[in-house]
């Protein structure tokens, strides 16, 4: 059962972190209709008001990548682009685990 693990990490412009987290939850909204998305989590954290976590589990890397080019996934990247600072990510092999 090895699948694709993300773990984001956005760095948003000052200030802009709830805008910037209302877009990801759009994305995660979209994700309800997408079968090989498992898993994909919006989180935030009270000590670091310009960062955004976003957890994703996919059943492989190529679904992954294919989600980022449909149209919606496209106007929600251009929205989101002047909103962030900077993106950091790891890449990992999911062995499995509640709620995959």
């Amino acid at each position: 059962m090895n699948q694709y693990g993300l773990y984001g990490k956005f760095t948003a412009q000052t200030g802009k972190r709830d805008e910037l987290a209302k877009i990801l939850l759009e994305a995660a909204s979209q994700m309800d209709v997408i079968e090989d998305c498992l898993l994909y989590v919006i989180n935030v954290t009270e000590n670091k008001p310009e960062t955004i976590w976003v957890t994703e589990v996919w059943t492989d890397a190529a679904a992954h990548q294919a989600s980022l080019l449909g149209e919606e996934a496209q106007t929600l990247i251009a929205l989101a682009r002047p909103l962030i600072a900077g993106i950091e990510q790891i890449q990992l092999q999911t062995l499995g685990g509640k709620g995959v």
